[in-house]
């Protein structure tokens, strides 16, 4: 090919110069801008055709459902009907109350001569018809029907409920939570221990064993009427109740809540060291 020509020349040309032209990559690529052109236009074309396919259709469906809409007005043939209230309960029936019954009066008996008998004493006959009473009254006579006891309605009110406190000197014997030494059981055996070292030369054979002492916690935490219950007139009895009443003060009891006077039941304990 001459150098004039070249730039005349597609680069088609160029490309499959020399080549067999009749194979189908050279047509594909000589007719590929036609191609696409005509894909765009029947897309394009496809896509209006549906818009308007789509529009059409709804406009149609909307005037469907506006015709089938219709609007009818009711008339009420028959006026509404409102119940009306039930009728009030009947009056109650009045009860007339019974006549009096005749009674007569009761005459204690008392001997006295027939010339200073005032009034007599009535007969059997007056007797069986009325009732014994402290007055004579006229009346029906008397058939053994017992009248029905009259109803006091009262004052209508309700009077609030009493309220009961419970006596705040009350020494309580059970309570929810018994009072405790401070510091709890390990304080309290070391406190024992010691008040026992100390007086450790006194104790004899008949000390060994558990004294119980029993004494009044406030609630203020303040101990009051220490004693020995178990093991009276030991040494272990006196070094215990010592070591309580000038102890420190122990930690209050409570009962619902709040701290109450109660009694406590301690063991003090002496083991035999053999």
């Amino acid at each position: 090919m001459h150098a004039h020509r070249i730039s005349k020349v597609d680069w088609l040309d160029i490309l499959f110069a020399g080549r067999n032209k009749e194979y189908g990559a050279y047509e594909l690529r000589k007719t590929y801008n036609k191609r696409i052109m005509a894909a765009l236009i029947v897309t394009l074309i496809s896509m209006s055709v549906i818009f308007l396919i789509s529009v059409i259709t709804e406009r149609l469906t909307k005037k469907d459902e506006n015709t089938m809409i219709q609007v009818r007005d009711i008339s009420l043939t028959e006026p509404i009907k409102h119940e009306e209230p039930p009728p009030p309960p009947p009056p109650k029936p009045k009860t007339m109350p019974l006549p009096p019954v005749a009674t007569i009066a009761f005459t204690p008996p008392k001997v006295v001569k027939d010339e200073e008998v005032m009034k007599p004493p009535p007969e059997v006959k007056e007797i069986e018809e009325a009732k014994v009473d402290v007055k004579t009254v006229e009346g029906t006579k008397d058939l053994g029907i017992i009248a029905a006891p009259i109803v006091s309605k009262g004052t209508q009110v309700t009077a609030a409920p009493v309220e009961r406190k419970d006596d705040e000197d009350k020494i309580f014997t059970i309570v929810e939570i018994d009072a405790a030494f401070p510091g709890g059981p390990s304080a309290w055996t070391k406190y024992v221990q010691k008040a026992i070292e100390a007086n450790l030369d006194e104790f004899t054979e008949a000390d060994y064993g558990t004294c119980m002492v029993k004494f009044i916690v406030d609630k203020t935490g303040k101990v009051s009427k220490v004693e020995a219950v178990t093991m009276k007139g030991s040494k272990l009895a006196e070094v215990a109740t010592n070591i309580i009443r000038k102890g420190p003060n122990w930690i209050p009891a409570e009962q619902n809540g709040r701290q109450v006077n109660a009694y406590r039941l301690q063991p003090v304990i002496l083991k035999d060291p053999g």
